[in-house]
């Protein structure tokens, strides 16, 4: 492929090496989202769980440190609406960093192919000056394709980032929902 990193850099086009710098910073950004978020949301989840299981074994209300608790002691009575209120709030919460994945994930390989085509634009300019015989244009499309698959490379991380974040919000706002539909069954069986 190429002799050295440097001797890439040296070859590559500024606008290919800006490419593959922003999709770089991309990959850093993608990779401190998804383990900053899913170690949160793993945190959270277990808080439900608990709360929804000393719900089912007979406590009277939920734990202390579940997320609707807010909403509970915010009002002097239980409503449907207090309870949306929370559910709205903990989906809103739950799914940040959401939006950060999903823009990287579909415009990861655009960027990555802009860079192709800037290096090609560049290798073809070359062959006028140079002998433009195959080895030259095989290696200056090789080298050019570097950036499409390093856009495809960050893309694929960062849709798998977001499918897993996904799941594990859809995952804490159904133990919500089922902390949720506990009390009122228990609100209604009290009255």
């Amino acid at each position: 492929m190429f002799d050295s990193l440097s001797d890439y850099y040296l070859k590559s086009n500024s606008v290919t090496l800006a490419v593959l710098a922003l999709l770089a910073l991309y990959f850093i950004v993608i990779n401190w989202t998804f383990f900053y978020r899913f170690l949160s949301l793993n945190r959270w989840v277990d808080k439900e769980t608990d709360s929804l299981e000393s719900l089912l074994m007979g406590a009277q209300g939920i734990a202390a440190n579940s997320y609707l608790n807010h909403f509970i002691k915010s009002s002097k009575r239980l409503s449907a609406e207090l309870f949306d209120l929370g559910l709205f709030a903990g989906t809103k919460e739950a799914t940040k960093g959401l939006a950060i994945l999903s823009v990287v994930a579909s415009t990861a390989p655009f960027i990555g192919l802009f860079g192709t085509v800037v290096s090609i634009l560049d290798t073809f300019n070359n062959i006028g000056s140079a002998s433009g015989t195959m080895a030259v244009i095989a290696a200056g499309v090789s080298d050019a394709l570097v950036a499409t698959a390093a856009g495809i490379f960050v893309a694929i991380f960062a849709y798998t980032y977001h499918q897993i974040l996904k799941r594990r919000a859809y995952e804490l706002t159904g133990l919500l929902q089922m902390q949720r539909d506990a009390l009122m069954a228990k609100e209604t069986d009290a009255a």
